[in-house]
């Protein structure tokens, strides 16, 4: 009994100091962004000697943030959509039919989640399609990279969806669409909230996608306007990390209230069945 509790101290004191080495980067950040030029360069997590929270306005006030913003939340709802939507069809169909057909396209579907997309030859293809530096290209861009890992959850998560509901759907005359849309999409809610929030991220984050893939820099999402800020004010870091504070508050608030649905709906995905 004795060696349980040590053992589990221990494993909180290892929690404890794993979450501090994630925490202090972020809080250097914050305190950096209300330092002056001097102080900011320093990246030191002492306080400042005096706050200049003017640099959240000068950041607001020169730095194309507002775009970068709804086009980071244009690209992501969109991509979230497509992947639901497609994910939650390709995983019903896949699940339920079952025949080797079908599982042979499930396990290329897998192979997406190992192999990395090929920067070179999606830019080709987007060029001839004529659909390279848009708002589509870059859409179906994400949507066919994380569409894997969506469908791989969510097929996971059918098979604990007894199949006697089909079945009883059908023998009361239900059709195969309305099937998925009034019985199986409602169970699917709690994983496609996880899907939702991953994917959401994902795109959030990512920088090497819309640097290669949209040249135009009125598309670009709120991580190249941040490369383009760093670049333009490399010299004052305050406002570098004031800027870098402002673009992690949205996906820190929504990732803070949402995280039980991403471990639950991980959980769900990857067990049951």
């Amino acid at each position: 009994m004795k060696s349980a509790k040590t053992t589990r101290l221990a494993l909180e004191l290892t929690a404890v100091l794993l979450a501090c080495l994630v925490i202090v980067p972020f809080l250097m950040i914050c305190i950096n962004s209300v330092k002056n030029v001097r102080e900011a360069a320093l990246f030191s997590l002492s306080l400042p000697s005096e706050w200049v929270f003017g640099n959240y306005a000068e950041v607001l006030k020169s730095a194309h943030i507002a775009r970068g913003f709804f086009n980071s939340f244009f690209i992501s709802g969109l991509v979230v959509l497509c992947v639901n939507i497609c994910a939650s069809m390709a995983a019903f169909v896949i699940q339920r039919r079952n025949d080797k057909l079908l599982r042979g396209v499930y396990y290329l579907f897998i192979m997406g989640l190992i192999v990395p997309a090929s920067i070179i030859p999606t830019i080709k293809l987007m060029m001839d399609l004529h659909i390279h530096n848009t708002y589509p290209g870059i859409v179906l861009y994400y949507a066919s990279v994380l569409l894997p890992f969506a469908i791989f959850l969510l097929t996971g998560f059918m098979k604990s969806v007894p199949r006697e509901l089909d079945e009883s759907a059908v023998l009361d005359g239900c059709g195969y669409f309305r099937l998925y849309t009034s019985i199986v999409l409602p169970l699917l809610i709690s994983v496609l909230v996880t899907v939702t929030i991953v994917v959401m991220m994902s795109v959030w984050n990512d920088f090497f996608g819309p640097f290669y893939l949209i040249t135009d820099s009125t598309k670009w999402t709120i991580i190249l306007s941040i490369y383009s800020f760093v670049t333009q004010y490399n010299t004052n870091w305050g406002l570098v990390f004031a800027f870098m504070v402002l673009v992690i508050s949205p996906v820190l608030v929504i990732y803070l209230f949402l995280q039980k649905y991403i471990i639950d709906g991980l959980t769900a995905g990857s067990l049951k069945g």
